[in-house]
């Protein structure tokens, strides 16, 4: 199998490639890097983009990091190995426009020795208004990838994606969903695991033209103040569901891991209104109707 110095390599890449290519989409931006190095072993480069034509905040994260396994997390992951190895790119995009989605995606590559080693990941969008020929397109593309490397992937992947970013106190989705999966071996995919990686590779290649096709459908549509301030209130549950149920957040908080890397996350501004119901049968109400698990948009 490729080892993880060469993994770690290739994401490295597509994290290069990713931010150039976000910033061909937006058309005025450039991402700030910053480096960083963890107490304990390993670091990574965080690039945010900020203020642009069309991306209000985004981070686009690489992270290679190493060392002992803090006892909370062997206690997660039901392991009694000391020294762990972890890889992964992670993106978040908050547009300004609200009729151009929330994205996010990540690929990771975990490892405690030779016999323990998993690969996880997925992406997900959360329009502020849903869009249904959206939505399809999104899931099509993903459909796609997934069955060039296998037929089970898509349907096992959308369902874990529905069930994962789900807000258990709102009794709703995040968005539409997408596919995410998590600790994948070679005896859970029932794929070889350098396929497993292509896998994650594919995907991470997917994000650029995938969320360029939205933007740019939307982009220069107009919007009125309400829609504005639907968007804060939209903004606000996804900063829920990062700081109360996202695994990742907790993961990187847990190990050390640099704060404002792991927060890049969060959206520039979001709203919190007591009690908000919007109005019978608007756009904004068919919105909350389709943030449901279990959506076949195929």
């Amino acid at each position: 199998m490729i080892g993880k110095e060469q993994i770690a390599g290739v994401y490295r890449k597509i994290q290069d490639e990713i931010c150039l290519g976000l910033e061909a989409i937006d058309g005025t931006a450039a991402f700030e890097e910053e480096q960083w190095n963890r107490i304990g072993g390993g670091g990574g480069r965080s690039r945010i983009i900020q203020n642009g034509n069309i991306l209000e905040k985004g981070g686009v994260n690489f992270s290679e990091v190493y060392g002992k396994l803090p006892e909370q997390i062997k206690k997660s992951f039901g392991v009694t190995e000391d020294d762990f190895f972890a890889t992964g790119v992670s993106i978040v995009i908050h547009p300004n426009h609200p009729l151009v989605p929330i994205i996010h995606m990540n690929i990771r590559y975990f490892e405690l020795n030779d016999e323990i080693r998993w690969f996880g990941g997925g992406i997900d969008l959360t329009p502020h208004y849903v869009d249904v020929e959206d939505a399809i397109y999104f899931h099509t593309h993903l459909k796609a990838v997934c069955d060039s490397f296998s037929n089970d992937f898509y349907l096992h992947f959308k369902s874990w994606a529905d069930d994962y970013f789900f807000i258990r106190h709102r009794k709703e989705t995040r968005g539409i969903g997408g596919i995410f999966y998590d600790r994948l071996t070679e005896e859970k995919a029932g794929i070889h695991m350098d396929d497993i990686f292509a896998f994650s590779v594919a995907l991470g290649r997917l994000f650029v033209p995938l969320y360029g096709e939205l933007v740019n459908r939307h982009r220069h549509k107009p919007y009125s103040d309400q829609q504005k301030q639907w968007q804060f209130l939209r903004r606000s549950r996804y900063v829920e569901f990062n700081l109360v149920y996202d695994a990742g957040t907790r993961f990187g908080l847990e190990t050390d891991g640099r704060t404002e890397s792991i927060l890049m996350s969060m959206p520039p501004q979001a709203n919190w209104a007591y009690n908000y119901l919007p109005e019978t049968n608007s756009d904004e109400a068919k919105t909350l109707s389709l943030l449901r698990k279990g959506i076949d948009w195929l």
